[in-house]
């Protein structure tokens, strides 16, 4: 095999390992974005609960729960602390 040879055979492997990468890079990309809507679409339903132990008069309970979800949103997250229904209409 000529040099010329080698390096195309060489530029070829390069070429199909990059190709590699970048599906499997957006395959993780995918993925993240489902866990992301996923937190988020829980994150909606702590909300729901929080209101509605509010609303039950729970306010302790919802207090509670208001804690974790602030905790999930700053520390799990990384996302900006967001008032609750509940802390909105206080």
């Amino acid at each position: 095999m000529t040099a010329i040879d080698e390096r195309k055979a060489e530029s070829a492997r390069r070429s199909a390992q990059d190709a590699q990468q970048r599906a499997r890079i957006r395959e993780l990309e995918d993925e993240f974005k489902r866990y992301r809507q996923a937190s988020e679409d829980a994150l909606s339903q702590l909300d729901w609960c929080i209101g509605y132990m509010h609303g039950c008069g729970k306010r302790g309970v919802a207090r509670s729960l208001a804690r974790n979800r602030s905790y999930i949103r700053t520390h799990l997250l990384r996302r900006a602390e967001e008032p609750v229904p509940s802390q909105q209409a206080e």
